[in-house]
């Protein structure tokens, strides 16, 4: 079942549900989804890299607006868009820990034979790669800095 048709049945049963956060959440997954379909040059299928990378591009847009609301005292504003980022995230695989994204970072700097700030954009490509879907590129970036410096 691809991502659009799981967004569609969940949709549905948002609906029935009458959650309207949920409902939100959804509706913007599925505008991505057409928008990525109907750019110029895309095939009619997203592969499953683009979706996830879609779903992560729409999580980190809701907890960066989350943020900023929440530092210019809007609770208000920012309680919704911490629960639309929880909704899309049910459709990415499960996160992994610090911990687990820290060995992956280890091991591809042992492969490639980093040494210091001027490998980490080698580093960086392998471990965006590794990690597509299970980890947030801002979290790999700061392991990937300490493990460098």
């Amino acid at each position: 079942m691809s991502l659009q048709q799981k967004v569609m049945a969940s949709m549905k049963e948002a609906m029935k549900a009458k959650d309207s956060n949920a409902l939100t959440s959804l509706r913007a997954i599925k505008s991505a989804i057409l928008l990525a379909q109907t750019e110029s040059g895309a095939k009619e299928e997203l592969t499953e890299d683009q979706e996830l990378k879609l779903l992560q591009k729409l999580v980190k847009q809701r907890k960066d607006s989350a943020t900023i609301f929440t530092e210019q005292g809007r609770d208000d504003l920012a309680r919704p868009e911490i629960d639309q980022a929880k909704v899309i995230e049910k459709f990415l695989p499960e996160q992994l820990s610090e911990e687990e994204i820290e060995k992956v970072v280890v091991d591809i700097i042992s492969k490639t034979g980093a040494e210091g700030m001027k490998d980490m954009g080698k580093v960086m490509g392998m471990a965006n790669a590794a990690l597509t879907g299970k980890a947030d590129g801002k979290t790999i970036s700061t392991i990937v800095k300490s493990k460098l410096s």
